[in-house]
């Protein structure tokens, strides 16, 4: 046995190396040995997953997701190494299964007939359905029975599950509904529901896990009403390997795993994604409470120090207790991994000028291994401003995309800009230039905007 957890990542992650969810499976208490023989689990158990918001993602050079953590927290209980592959497709994960290439997919396979002769079913299963994403507030009522859809406008993606449901329960109804597609080209489910909350369209369709995690970002929201039936999905390993999922089960049915599992729901699907803190008013000359700090770490890393400072406004509105959902902390929102790094701890980055001086360290680590892509020393700030949000390699991603599709890949506004966009959207993820898979690109171009509004205030402030 190994003495803790290894995770052999593939070649191609090293750079940064619901909705209703349930628990209901049934298992003994967990050991190494399954309720169905004398079975040992093996020494690396060998996992497949997707890139997705839900399962598996890399963010600020961290691996996470909700099934990427829950089966790292089964391979530490067990004290076995993990392997993680991840798959284009689910087909290819299911192939991957059957020719014994690894041993569980650790993301939601449908518990339908299409998949009852190639896998067994076990671990967490969800329960999800779709349901109409609708503003909370507004002149118009919540609708709240699918009869009152009629006469109204709603938009889908083109040629997708959503329109296919959205049409069939126009029909029905007998019509009425306004039915309105995008193409997946230049829009995507989370920009509709973005739009949503933006009052830019009235209302769309998702399925009801996609809604609950975009509704931590979007907390004005509505996602109360299904329309169509429930569908099921779980991990799965094999059909000869149904001992190892009983394994699984009654590891996940033990109260320390379960705890774990609910952490990590409230983290994923629950726990607000924005951040903390309200608006900031400028009190006199003074940029923020903590000018002396600013100017005086970032004069010793030859940063401006009001771009510092704009960039903490946004990561914590000055709020120097601040931890987000994905374990960020302090004034710059360092994550532990990145305070380690630079011989840090999450205690220590909660202290003011450990965490300046620890963003600064990071700033200009990102500045100079993007100066041979982005020359231009003023346009690589905006580029070093979506690494330190999103992570290096999703910035990369960005870049090679922008290259391939016409766009200049030196230059952020309206060209890479646009690319770190289409990184939620699997067109382009699963695109063979793109090497990091899926990131919130919405969050990262928003972020880069919010940094140089605050920045172009405390220019003529400062």
């Amino acid at each position: 046995m190994k003495n803790g957890l290894k995770i052999l990542a593939p070649i191609t992650l090293v750079l940064c190396l619901a909705t209703l969810y349930s628990c209901s499976r049934n298992g003994v208490s967990g050991n190494t040995t399954s309720a169905a023989g004398n079975h040992l689990l093996p020494d690396t158990l060998k996992v497949v997953t997707l890139y997705s918001p839900e399962a598996y993602f890399i963010y600020k050079g961290q691996e996470m997701g909700y099934d990427y953590e829950l089966v790292t927290s089964l391979a530490v209980d067990k004290d076995i190494a993990l392997k993680i592959e991840i798959a284009p497709t689910l087909s290819r994960a299911v192939e991957m299964l059957d020719s014994g290439l690894v041993d569980l997919i650790a993301y939601e396979v449908p518990i339908t007939a299409e998949y009852k002769d190639n896998v067994v079913a076990c671990g967490p299963e969800t329960v999800t359905t779709q349901v109409l994403v609708q503003p909370k507030k507004g002149e118009a009522e919540l609708i709240d029975d699918v009869t009152d859809l009629v006469g109204k406008d709603v938009y889908v993606e083109a040629d997708s599950k959503y329109e296919a449901r959205i049409r069939n329960l126009n029909d029905e109804l007998g019509g009425g509904i306004n039915i309105h597609t995008v193409s997946r080209d230049t829009m995507i489910t989370e920009d509709l529901i973005a739009m949503v909350s933006k009052g830019s369209i009235p209302l769309t369709i998702v399925d009801s896990d996609i809604a609950r995690i975009n509704k931590t970002y979007y907390n004005d929201l509505d996602i109360t009403l299904p329309l169509s039936f429930e569908q099921r999905a779980a991990w799965a390993v094999a059909p000869d390997r149904a001992w190892l999922g009983d394994s699984i089960n009654a590891w996940l049915n033990s109260d320390k795993p379960r705890e774990e599992q609910a952490m990590l729901l409230k983290r994923y699907f629950e726990m607000s994604k924005n951040e903390p803190g309200g608006r900031y008013a400028f009190n006199g000359s003074r940029v923020t409470p903590f000018d002396h700090l600013f100017k005086q770490y970032a004069a010793n890393y030859g940063w401006d120090w009001k771009l510092l400072a704009s960039q903490a406004y946004v990561e914590s509105k000055f709020d120097s207790t601040a931890v987000s959902w994905a374990g960020a902390r302090g004034l710059m929102q360092i994550m532990p991994k990145t305070a380690k790094g630079y011989g840090q701890t999450a205690k220590s980055v909660m202290k003011n000028d450990v965490a300046i001086e620890t963003a600064l360290k990071l700033l200009k680590d990102l500045d100079k291994q993007l100066a041979a892509k982005v020359p231009d020393e003023n346009e690589r700030k905006k580029f070093v401003i979506a690494a330190y949000n999103s992570g290096i390699a999703h910035v990369y991603d960005a870049i090679n995309l922008a290259k391939k599709y016409g766009l200049n890949p030196q230059k952020w506004d309206n060209n890479v800009a646009k690319a770190i966009l289409w990184k939620s959207n699997p067109r382009y993820y699963k695109d063979p230039v793109v090497k990091y898979g899926y990131s919130r690109g919405r969050e990262t171009f928003d972020y880069v905007n919010r940094v140089y509004r605050f920045y172009n205030k405390a220019r003529i402030k400062a």
